[in-house]
């Protein structure tokens, strides 16, 4: 069990890692939840069925690791400086330092926004977009059909996007 569970690790842990640094946008806490992560997998291991893929089933805890952390921690600000947000806002800038900043804040805004939404839209928008997983995969970890998920993330994309427009997070 033990040599299965180091394969696993090895295999995952890079997009875990990655997954979590989108989410949180620090790398000593990513590293921090990708360890909790793995140990919450080891522990639960016994559960997965089969069902979906392991990276899936690792999704999951990694995003009840960090939401866990985040009510333990209220302090955390959550800020993500790396989210890339090309799927809701078109990029027509142009590299100037005000640009930077005003792109670094529209960033900040869509991850608060994103904390806020309901929580279905919420986890399909982590999935998709933090977690790079299809929507087969999100589907799996949400326990909804692939439809369903691509309904939800077209809803709460356009949610995110009039909020935006219309400056419903200021």
């Amino acid at each position: 069990m033990r040599e299965e569970f180091e394969a696993i690790y090895r295999k995952y842990y890079n997009r875990v890692y990655a997954f979590m640094l989108k989410m949180c946008g620090n790398r000593e806490l990513s590293e921090d939840i990708t360890q909790e992560t793995f140990y919450q997998t080891f522990r639960s291991i016994h559960r997965f069925r089969g069902e979906s893929d392991m990276f899936t089933f690792i999704a999951a805890i990694a995003k009840n690791t960090y939401y866990k952390y985040l009510r333990k921690n209220k302090h955390y600000s959550g800020a993500v400086s790396l989210f890339d947000i090309s799927d809701f806002l078109s990029d027509n800038g142009s590299g100037n330092p005000e640009y930077l900043y005003e792109q670094s804040a529209e960033r900040l805004n869509v991850r608060e926004l994103i904390d806020v939404l309901p929580e279905k839209y919420r986890d399909v928008i982590l999935y998709r977009v933090y977690a790079d997983m299809t929507f087969a995969q999100t589907a799996a970890a949400m326990g909804i059909t692939e439809n369903s998920a691509k309904v939800i993330f077209f809803r709460a994309k356009k949610k995110l996007t009039e909020e935006l427009r219309n400056g419903d997070y200021l």
